[in-house]
């Protein structure tokens, strides 16, 4: 056991959890404890969040599963072996929506109409139409498969409530909100192709606010288009200046309703998404580069990989190599952080002038970033094997 790689032991333990694999789990924990004791997964653990291995194996299980505790889990497993029964039908035409098998999901739906309504015996009590937004439920069951917008399509021809609530994240969950927020959906590329599909079945347009809070600016952008009511915040978000002017007073100040807070989130969100115009409006307006808490907006928009706004942010006197409080990370180690993040995506390119910026503006390496690793894969290696980084960060290394 020991000698086998760190990936098959994190691989052997999700097996564990979602087979409900109790001896299993607790071998690997015990033999295993420096592995498994509070860590992060790494990130080839396969789709949605990864498994958090706290506790007695038994809690593990159950929580992985989104269960109170163990003795529900054992209820479920056993009405499960009982094909007839209302949880194992509800549970296979679960997997049919997650997979993207539509016979057997027509064919569920058609032998047993109630399907369409019926909730979860989880602590989400989703519907199976809040399994395509792959959020919120169990983290090895948030898929987006090639068909997503298809099964979605059958799911509301068949009558499923398109705006019907679920009990995840505090309740209140629609599937509008859960795939607006989903990353599975964004890399699947459908993310807006469902969105669309849900707005023509009559869901009620919002969450602009939780698109852009969870990094899904072009999700935000669309609802916006759409005619998601938006704040200040929001509309500073989504780059609609015109919208952000209105949130002003001729003097200056903000107009009746308008918040502080708001107008701290927008320029966050500002810098985050690259909404440039908007940065420079704010601070001419005399935000405050530095927030009491929190990262800067230099963080967010290095983060983003927006060069154009680090360097007018820099140009205004943004503070190149200040820490975030929580992470305790320069804009040059979010800069990297966000790269290494998108290094496999086309948006990688953009990163290399937001570092050169950022090196020549005075940014320093911390050498101990070399030593982390970045989506499975240490930074040193990471940084080596690209020349274009390699180079933008020139003699900091």
């Amino acid at each position: 056991m020991a000698e086998l790689p760190v990936r098959g032991l994190w691989e052997s333990a999700q097996r564990a959890v979602v087979a409900g694999d109790v001896a299993a789990l607790e071998r690997l924990l015990r033999e295993q404890p420096r592995l498994f004791g509070g860590h992060e997964p790494p990130p080839y653990i396969p789709s949605g969040p990864g498994p958090q291995y706290t506790g007695a194996a038994q809690a593990i299980i159950a929580r992985e599963h989104h269960f109170e505790n163990y003795a529900q889990f054992s209820e479920h497993r056993a009405a499960l072996e009982r094909p007839d029964a209302p949880v194992a039908r509800f549970e296979a035409a679960v997997e049919a929506v997650i997979t993207g098998d539509l016979a057997t999901l027509d064919r569920l739906l058609r032998d047993h109409p109630d399907l369409i309504r019926a909730r979860s015996t989880r602590t989400h009590h989703a519907t199976l139409l809040h399994y395509v937004g792959a959020n919120g439920i169990e983290g090895f069951r948030q898929k987006t498969p090639p068909n997503a917008v298809q099964v979605a399509e059958h799911l509301l021809a068949a009558g499923a409530e398109v705006d019907a609530a679920a009990d995840m994240y505090g309740g209140g969950s629609t599937t509008l909100g859960l795939v607006a927020t989903s990353i599975h959906p964004w890399l699947a590329g459908l993310q807006n192709a469902l969105l669309d599909l849900l707005l023509r079945h009559g869901a009620a347009n919002g969450g602009v606010a939780g698109c852009l809070a969870n990094g899904r600016g072009e999700a935000a952008e669309f609802l916006a288009e759409r005619g998601a009511p938006l704040d200040l915040g929001e509309a500073a978000g989504v780059g609609r200046l015109d919208l952000v002017r209105s949130f002003f007073s001729a003097d200056g100040g903000l107009e009746p309703g308008t918040t502080k807070e708001q107008l701290k989130s927008g320029f966050g969100w500002a810098c985050q998404f690259g909404r440039t115009s908007v940065v420079d409006f704010l601070l001419q307006r005399g935000i405050d580069l530095v927030p009491h808490k929190g990262p800067s907006g230099l963080h967010w928009a290095a983060y983003g990989g927006h060069a154009d706004t680090v360097k007018l942010l820099l140009a205004h006197g943004a503070a190149v190599n200040a820490k975030d409080r929580r992470f305790g990370g320069t804009p040059l180690g979010w800069a990297i952080y966000g790269w290494g993040e998108r290094r496999s995506l086309p948006e990688a390119g953009h990163y290399a002038p937001v570092i050169e910026a950022l090196v020549a503006a005075g940014a320093r390496v911390e050498p101990e970033w070399l030593n982390e690793e970045n989506r499975g894969m240490p930074l040193q290696q990471m940084i080596q094997d690209d020349p274009r980084t390699r180079a933008a960060l020139g003699g900091t290394l």
